[in-house]
């Protein structure tokens, strides 16, 4: 089903003569197909699963995101605003992103359904975050928090 979103929005941005959108679609199909084919070696034969597609997604958003600030701190803001639009695209194929207050109530909701009881429950708690949300949170946000709440604990 995402592939074939990908392929179709792909079709359209062509009919569509956007090339940033054209562009930025190949480069997620290419990434695609480059996590397929390290899966074979996992013995994965019909391609990855919809949660490691929307985790490579997010993981092109962040790369983007320290591009956007390196390319300020080094003047060439027509390339950084380039990247804010490649990272509006790919946006477009994640679901509805957590503010911080729903990523607070998540992580609180988690440590409370496993039983995390403190900070060596630390990697428990990211994989079940993981496991519930993919694609829906900043992790790296989620992550402080954790820690921050088990510390606590």
């Amino acid at each position: 089903m995402f592939r074939t979103r990908l392929n179709e929005a792909l079709k359209e941005a062509m009919r569509a003569k956007n090339p940033r959108a054209v562009s930025t679609l190949r480069l997620i199909l290419a990434a695609l197909k480059d996590r397929d084919i390290a899966a074979r070696g996992r013995g994965v034969t019909d391609g990855i699963d919809e949660e490691e597609i929307l985790s490579m997604l997010q993981t092109m958003i962040k790369q983007r995101r320290e591009a956007i600030s390196l390319y300020e701190q080094g003047g060439r803001l027509e390339l950084a605003e380039q990247e804010r639009e490649e990272i509006g695209i790919i946006e477009t194929f994640l679901p509805k992103q957590f503010n911080d207050t729903e990523v607070r109530e998540a992580v609180a909701k988690v440590i409370a359904d496993i039983g995390a009881g403190g900070i060596k429950d630390m990697g428990r708690t990211m994989a079940e975050l993981r496991t519930r949300y993919a694609g829906q949170m900043d992790f790296g946000k989620a992550s402080s928090y954790v820690k921050e709440k088990l510390v606590q604990a």
